[in-house]
């Protein structure tokens, strides 16, 4: 019995080593962003802006690029926010169980010079959800800046998780804007409190782009169709996109990637294009979720006819929109999530068809805009499942 005993705890040191080495040999390994899927060559900028007032934001472009084949790409972080995220992750989270951040391959080129393929090129505003960073979504807009739109996402102080503008000042969010500390009763006001200071953000970046676009010496200038506007959020984000499109006449379309509804938007309704864009609910019954689906039926049964979308990802999962679930987190650990039902869809392929449904919905709304309704449903990908 003895020898069994010992035979059994050497095996389990012997698994746990190999485990660990496994996830540690993973985390090193280089890992590209997926492949884009438009024309354009893409480029980045970042941007410090503030108001007269207090406001002040970190502002990310991606962006149809000039830049040739042979362009190097731009680190997928900056070194400073880079070091910043890593010393905010706990050890076995930052170690084994994401990649390292300094071997995550992006496409986009930093500051080349805007693409002379077109004049113009119609503008996407991206919100981040919740407490997360704007370039956790960096495979989104590359993709979608490659099909030609300029996609602008924005940080905040205090409302983000982790704010490092270029000149080394370090930002957390508050408590009072973490919707984990809320409890039940306070939950909608709060909510609802958060999302009038999303948009009123979300205002002045179009604002600043609207003064970029005419008056400042930027690579930009005369380059943004400031008459075609569109916004997408995922989770809360998607919340605020749905509040910002109902309340901001330049927003002309608008997605909602699975994200809760807050705010007036409930009860006003949107009388714009919409596309509600969501991972696979079909196993919940909790009153809450369901709570959650009927406000987007109420808001969805509302949208224009010619103009509304409500479309499931089968198998995805709330959590992988971003680059997280595709790209940092470990294999073996999808693996594992897999197996308990948790994910039932690659990261990589959640992520190409989301990229599908963002371009395919904004080009009808933004660039064709011929007002007939559209059918996103593809036999590349059968996971698409239209509801009505």
């Amino acid at each position: 019995m003895l020898r069994v005993f010992a035979v059994l705890a050497v095996a389990a040191v012997l698994g746990v080593a190999v485990l660990l080495g496994s996830l540690w040999l993973e985390h090193r390994t280089a890992v590209e962003l997926p492949a884009l899927t438009g024309r354009f060559a893409v480029g980045r900028a970042v941007y410090d802006w503030r108001d007269e007032r207090t406001r002040e934001l970190l502002v990310w472009i991606w962006y149809p690029s000039s830049a040739g084949p042979s362009a190097a790409a731009d680190d997928y972080l900056p070194p400073r926010l880079r070091a910043e995220v890593e010393r905010a992750r706990p050890p076995l989270i930052s170690r084994f169980l994401t990649r390292d951040l300094s071997k995550v391959r992006i496409h986009s080129t930093r500051n080349p010079d805007v693409s002379p393929l077109q004049q113009s090129f119609p503008v996407v505003i991206l919100r981040a959800g919740a407490s997360a960073e704007v370039w956790n979504y960096s495979a989104l807009a590359e993709d979608l800046a490659s099909h030609g739109y300029v996609v602008v996402g924005f940080d905040t102080p205090y409302r983000t998780g982790l704010v490092v503008f270029p000149d080394g000042r370090v930002f957390r969010r508050s408590p009072d804007n973490d919707p984990e500390r809320w409890s039940a009763r306070e939950r909608e006001h709060r909510a609802s409190a958060l999302l009038d200071a999303w948009t009123a953000d979300a205002a002045f970046v179009l604002d600043r782009l609207e003064r970029l676009n005419t008056t400042d010496a930027d690579r930009f200038r005369g380059r943004l169709d400031m008459t075609r506007v569109g916004i997408f959020g995922h989770s809360f984000g998607g919340a605020a996109a749905a509040q910002f499109c109902r309340e901001d006449p330049r927003c002309r379309a608008g997605v909602d990637v699975d994200g809760a509804l807050h705010g007036r938007v409930i009860e006003a309704g949107i009388d714009r294009p919409f596309l509600f864009l969501l991972s696979d609910h079909g196993g919940e019954s909790d009153p809450e979720s369901l709570g959650i689906l009927a406000n987007i039926q109420s808001v969805y049964g509302r949208l224009p006819a010619n103009g509304r979308l409500r479309v499931v990802i089968n198998g995805a999962n709330h959590f992988t929109f971003t680059d997280d679930g595709a790209l940092l987190k470990s294999r073996l650990l999808r693996g594992v999530l897999r197996l308990f039902g948790k994910l039932r869809i690659g990261g990589r392929r959640q992520l190409e068809v989301t990229s599908y449904c963002l371009h395919t919905f904004f080009d009808a709304y933004l660039k064709e805009a011929d007002g007939s309704p559209i059918r996103i449903a593809s036999p590349r990908y059968p996971e698409l499942r239209a509801m009505e």
